[in-house]
């Protein structure tokens, strides 16, 4: 039978003299100081892990309500907490979780299951939480739903503001989430930003950006859907300009300060870019509208960003585009590998206009010259103009934003990675969607008609162990086993040759080859394709392609195209697999070279340094955890490959989640009352017994 006084000596003639009442002779005293420093102790241990435990389990418990409260079961995270983020600003009551999109004039900006073979008639697939569990990432940066709005770097902090539903893994109740960094990789959660309070913006806080002004100072100009679906554009600025962390934002009294102007629809007007300063001493900012069909973007100069004058015309248009949002416009250097300032321009410039399409949900840029006295853009070659040319990336990325990081001198590019899953899928796991890794934007100076994307320098950090393959010959028609261990987080850094003797020999071919169209990784040719297989298991029942396929065409000119292949990426039923690629540009003398980072449910993949990348989303039921198994392959019918590669596995980044309660009621938590209170007690105690 257990004692029932376990802190005390179980014979009661056993109590040492002290207990008795005897003498307090200086050895008896030292033997009472001991015994009560013991129990003093052991009451302390007991204390800090029943406090622990119960903490933890409040913890948990808060966790799991905020879960069923925004439809999130539990779910595990690579080395990181996976409970919601709880706000401290306060959601209107207003506010109900339903789906707007585009009935109210903005993209729904959710996944829609339109790929061949299924449709609404399609069972589900049956996700257990394991699988589901596993396509969270370990190192992008993912709160529960969100896109692209205003980033920046401030006082030694990249700030990134997103849209984000508070209330569920489906698109509505758009507010600001804020999270900061000290490097782009690792991230702390802070209560939201903004919330839709006003009536101006009680439909939605949408797409902003930010404009840091000489004095240091910073406004940030974002779209409000007002009470009746109008989109007006909204002032904002920060409650401190002297807090890093920017964590109170200040919306202007006399909002809205811009209204659809006539012959805009009003619900088409939206996402103000950032301002850049011109000779005349205004800013200048454009908007995304349309006419009809046609994508323009409106341009408004002003010197206090509280009133502001319309320009005649527009900076660009191009028919038959649709609706253009998320603006983008920014200069790149023709001589220079760093980043301009928003409001440079000069001989040795060029301006970048970027549109995300709202009838495709894809994003296109172009590069040309920009007149600031007529306010007019003119791209270098119309047969690539914005909207029918360049993408971005030819994958799953969408709302993309730059900003100028005047730290390191560079211009950092984010992007909206959306879900190819079912809607259904994302509420049985509780979150949608992710950032794309940050990446450098440069001008080509090789080519002269496209820029190089590449993840930031900062994401090298998180490498850990390598493995180096030199030169592994793939024949025509095989697969070459990598032994990396698992490769569920992977950056890969290849280069392949042809034999090129086999090159001079193959026959020229009129064929028109597009990646989309062409069958995948599975179509033969005489040149390939060949690649590497991703996320794939032992048996290669899931895989997921990303390849080169090169064409030997008329009069000997060589095209090579760069493709991923989803079709065998899963054998879930309610997944979109496609096939995303597009030519790349390859110089005499090049290697053909591939940068892949393999993150759970995302592949980000960079062909010839960035200058053409996609971005695939993909969810395997068996080439999981352990499971997951890197390949080189050659389909090719003629030539071999050589390859070379380094392989690294990669570590978790840190992004903590921001716990207002915790925050707010910190003095009253039972950690803080223990350290507060018992141990101060506890030592006043032990100093009067050993005095």
């Amino acid at each position: 039978m257990a004692d029932r006084r376990p802190l005390l000596p179980s014979d009661p003639d056993a109590l040492p003299t002290a207990y008795a009442g005897s003498s307090s002779s200086p050895e008896i005293r030292r033997i009472h100081v001991k015994e009560v420093l013991a129990m003093f102790a052991g009451v302390v241990m007991v204390s800090l892990l029943v406090v622990i435990i119960g903490n933890t389990g409040h913890d948990q418990e808060a966790g799991n309500a905020s879960h069923h409260r925004n439809y999130m079961p539990d779910k595990p995270m690579p080395l990181t907490s996976s409970s919601p983020t709880n706000e401290t600003a306060t959601i209107p009551d207003k506010l109900q979780a339903v789906s707007r999109g585009m009935a109210a004039g903005v993209s729904e900006k959710s996944s829609r299951l339109y790929s061949s073979g299924f449709g609404a008639g399609t069972p589900a697939y049956p996700w257990n939480n394991s699988m589901l569990s596993w396509q969270r990432t370990a190192f992008h940066f993912q709160p529960e739903k969100n896109w692209m709005n205003g980033p920046l770097f401030y006082k030694g902090w990249y700030h990134f503001f997103y849209q984000y539903n508070p209330k569920g893994a489906v698109w509505g109740n758009i507010v600001w989430g804020h999270a900061v960094s000290r490097d782009l990789i690792h991230w702390l959660h802070l209560p939201l930003a903004m919330v839709a309070d006003q009536w101006y913006d009680i439909n939605g806080v949408w797409t902003g950006s930010a404009t840091i002004l000489p004095n240091g100072q910073i406004v940030m100009l974002y779209t409000g859907s007002t009470n009746e679906s109008v989109q007006v554009q909204c002032l904002a600025y920060p409650a401190d300009h002297n807090d890093p962390l920017l964590t109170k934002w200040i919306k202007y009294s006399g909002n809205p300060v811009l209204f659809p102007p006539p012959g805009i629809g009003i619900k088409d007007f939206r996402d103000p870019t950032t301002a850049w300063y011109t000779k005349e001493g205004k800013w200048r900012i454009t908007i995304g509208s349309k006419v009809n069909k046609t994508g323009i973007s409106l341009v408004y100069d002003t010197k206090d960003f509280i009133k502001y004058e319309q320009l005649d015309g527009v900076l660009h248009a191009v028919p038959g585009t649709g609706m253009w949002e998320c603006i983008d416009f920014y200069p790149v250097s023709k001589t220079s590998d760093k980043g301009l300032d928003t409001s440079e321009n000069g001989a040795d410039v060029k301006h970048v206009i970027k549109t995300s399409l709202d009838d495709d949900r894809n994003d296109y840029y172009a590069l040309g010259s920009y007149n600031e006295q007529t306010g007019k853009w003119v791209p270098d070659n119309p047969n690539i103009d914005v909207g029918i040319g360049i993408r971005y990336d030819y994958g799953k990325f969408y709302a993309s934003k730059t900003f100028y990081d005047q730290n390191k001198q560079r211009r950092v590019l984010w992007g909206w990675i959306g879900e190819s899953d079912s809607e259904n899928a994302d509420v049985q796991k509780g979150w949608a969607s992710l950032q794309g890794i940050p990446r450098t934007v440069l001008f080509d100076q090789k080519t002269g008609s496209n820029l190089l994307q590449w993840p930031v320098e900062e994401i090298e950090k998180l490498r850990l162990n390598m493995n180096n393959f030199d030169r592994v010959q793939v024949k025509a028609g095989s697969v070459v086993p990598l032994d990396v261990g698992t490769a569920t987080q992977l950056d890969i850094v290849a280069e392949f040759e042809l034999d090129q003797t086999v090159l001079e020999s193959t026959a020229e071919s009129n064929e028109e080859f597009s990646c989309q169209t062409s069958g995948g990784a599975g179509k033969r040719g005489a040149l390939g394709p060949f690649g590497l297989l991703v996320l794939a298991d032992e048996g290669l029942t899931e895989r997921t392609p990303v390849y080169f396929y090169v064409v030997k065409g008329s009069g000997g000119t060589v095209n090579t195209y760069f493709c991923a292949d989803q079709t065998r990426s899963t054998v879930a039923n309610d997944v979109v697999k496609q096939i995303s690629g597009s030519y790349v540009p390859v110089l005499k003398g090049e290697k053909l070279s591939v940068r892949i980072l393999v993150d759970h449910s995302i592949i980000e993949s960079f062909a010839q340094g960035g200058r053409t990348t996609i971005t695939t989303r993909v969810y395997p039921t068996q080439a999981i955890y352990g499971a997951a198994r890197l390949f080189l392959f050659n389909n090719a019918t003629e030539t071999s490959v050589t390859a070379s590669l380094q392989v690294w596995q990669m570590n978790s980044a840190f992004i903590r989640p921001f716990s207002p309660d915790a925050a707010s009621h910190a003095s009253f938590t039972p950690v803080t009352i223990f350290i507060n209170f018992i141990v101060p007690f506890g030592l006043f105690l032990t100093l009067y017994f050993v005095r």
